[in-house]
């Protein structure tokens, strides 16, 4: 097959949203969502601050099979309030997630996706989604004690923030070249060192520093991959079936602070090839 024909058969991963996404990386009649949006569980804070909230509060929340093997999907709905953490879709990510911790004490070994599109904490619940997100980090670290926690960053609104700590948590972590992760994003860095230091407008330059290609290649991620739904589909599948490292990603500082020493603080200042260099070598 030609690469105009895989092209043309590619069905985006990006376009979809949370909830389809979550069906997508599932097995075929599988998905069972938990409190959807017909239960009505939505943020209580939201619409006191003239805020429309979602009946779902952006999190989809499922259970299924991949491949034939329980698991919990937690899907983030970017176009909500810009994937943002408050008190109701974080405590539905953290409750799923030690749901799955209980299903491995009970005998079923079931693992965990996270679909992350998120800006990091809801700046309208302030303390209670930096809660929640505390909350979904120590589930996380948990259940990858029982079996892997893959996090999948697609695009378009990227990882930042606390949940950007999350990411980092996970077993495996999984990006597309549309993908961004940073603990700040580009608007928040403008605002505090300026547009002369970063311009939150400039796109090549953000996604050279930031984005899916570049935090692989600086071993921030564990596969990259093409935004295509069989693709991406595949790649989860495969990531679930390798299990557990021996060493987590946030047990491997040692390796970073390696490179992070040879940086120093009057150090000129390095391009985003230079800095993939830097990070080359045997992946950690």
């Amino acid at each position: 097959m030609t690469d105009i024909a895989r092209l043309l058969e590619a069905r985006s991963f990006v376009e979809l949203n949370a909830r389809q996404r979550a069906r997508e990386l599932l097995d075929a009649e599988t998905f069972r969502e938990l409190l959807g949006p017909f239960d009505r569980v939505m943020s209580p804070w939201l619409a006191q601050q003239g805020i429309v909230p979602q009946s779902d509060d952006g999190v989809v929340v499922a259970k299924g099979h991949i491949s034939g093997q329980p698991v919990v999907v937690a899907a983030i709905e970017g176009a909500f309030q810009g994937g943002s953490m408050g008190e109701v879709g974080g405590a539905k990510i953290a409750g799923a997630l030690e749901l799955a911790v209980e299903d491995n004490r009970r005998g079923i070994p079931t693992c965990a996706v996270l679909l992350l599109e998120t800006g990091g904490v809801r700046l309208q619940e302030a303390n209670l989604g930096l809660a929640a997100i505390a909350e979904i980090q120590a589930a996380i670290v948990e259940l990858r004690q029982f079996q892997p926690v893959v996090g999948l960053i697609a695009g378009s609104v990227g990882c930042f923030g606390g949940m950007s700590i999350a990411a980092g948590l996970c077993s495996h972590l999984l990006v597309t070249r549309e993908a961004r992760l940073g603990l700040n994003g580009p608007q928040v860095i403008e605002q505090e060192a300026g547009i002369e230091e970063y311009d939150s407008r400039d796109r090549p330059f953000i996604w050279s520093l930031t984005g899916g290609e570049q935090r692989h290649a600086c071993n921030l991620a564990d596969a990259f991959v093409a935004d295509d739904v069989a693709s991406i589909r595949d790649a989860v599948r495969g990531l679930l079936a390798a299990g557990n490292r021996d060493l987590p990603p946030s047990r491997r500082h040692a390796w970073f602070l390696e490179r992070l020493a040879h940086l120093g603080t009057d150090c000129e200042q390095l391009d985003a090839a230079a800095v993939r260099a830097l990070y080359q070598g045997e992946r950690p």
